[in-house]
């Protein structure tokens, strides 16, 4: 198939266009690199079946494709919070693009939706049903809401408009290409016990999160996508889940070094527990994380080692 991924220079995005070249699609990229990196995509420039378009999903744009898979914005609190209207935009005209776009030329869409629409949930763990407790007027809404928005938008094309959509929630999910000053916690720990920088645990630390394999959610990606029925949305992620305290400590095992904890005060709105029910995924498409979070941390902390070498 023709392959439209935007953000496609992004963590995830980068990974999910090796993919669907080794499935043997053709793919076009397209980002703006705010948070991308040309650097993520280097090695697929001289691929025949690939094409980087630099271009911003707040603009109209037309491709001729089978699938488009919605992968654009900032995904981290200090990237979404440093524009939060434009990343509120980039969501929800980036949704309106992509779903005009799919339903001029007939495509399926893909939108990677985040388990941040559950805000700080009230039921643990969340569930697709769970219709969410977020604060629409606070620090995160930017992002919480136009992903929110955007997953409206998807329905709502589809029930009036019959464009195929799938939607998943994305949980928490790490992996070699992160930035290292993403500010999310597993990168935020591994380059601060890297350079010997104490570890920065906001709150008691007692607060819990699931930590995903970018290659365990790129399979889920792959199969509901293809899935003919399911729509979504799809809770994607892992459901082992950690506190800080127990991440920051098995990071620590792992680099070595003298860190320590550094403790802060908690930011605004940070969700105290955030933990997937993938019953539905494991129903409807048989899938699941494999890949362990000692494995995928051995992974990833080797890909920032060698990162912060070369800086």
């Amino acid at each position: 198939m023709r392959t439209l991924v935007t953000g496609g220079a992004g963590f995830l995005g980068s990974h999910l266009c090796d993919r669907l070249i080794k499935d043997g699609h053709d793919v076009i990229c397209m980002d703006n690199y705010f948070t991308g990196r040309k650097a993520n995509v280097l090695h697929l420039i001289d691929n025949p079946h690939f094409e980087l378009v630099r271009h911003d999903v707040t603009e109209p744009f037309m491709f001729e494709v089978d699938q488009i898979f919605n992968l654009a914005c900032p995904a981290s609190p200090p990237h979404y919070q440093h524009n939060p209207i434009k990343t509120t935009k980039t969501s929800v005209l980036g949704a309106m693009h992509c779903l005009g776009l799919a339903k001029r030329i007939g495509a399926r869409v893909f939108q990677a939706s985040t388990s941040e629409v559950y805000g700080d949930p009230e039921i643990h763990p969340q569930t697709e049903s769970y219709k969410g407790s977020v604060n629409p007027i606070g620090i995160r809404a930017c992002y919480d809401e136009g992903k929110r928005v955007a997953e409206t938008l998807f329905f709502d094309y589809h029930r009036q408009h019959g464009v195929e959509i799938r939607v998943a929630r994305i949980f928490n999910t790490y992996g070699p290409r992160m930035l290292p000053d993403d500010g999310r916690v597993v990168s935020n720990f591994i380059v601060q016990a890297l350079r010997g920088e104490d570890l920065t645990i906001y709150g008691d630390g007692s607060q819990t999160r699931s930590f995903c394999y970018m290659d365990d959610l790129l399979e889920g990606f792959i199969r509901l996508m293809n899935h003919d029925e399911i729509t979504g949305p799809v809770n994607l992620g892992n459901p082992g889940e950690f506190t800080m305290l127990e991440l920051a400590d098995r990071i620590l095992q792992k680099v070595g070094g003298k860190s320590k904890l550094a403790f802060h005060p908690l930011p605004g709105d940070d969700p105290k527990q955030r933990c997937p029910d993938i019953s539905l995924a494991m129903k409807e498409f048989g899938w699941q994380p494999k890949i362990s979070l000692d494995e995928g941390l051995d992974s990833t902390i080797g890909y920032f080692r060698k990162l912060l070498a070369e800086s």
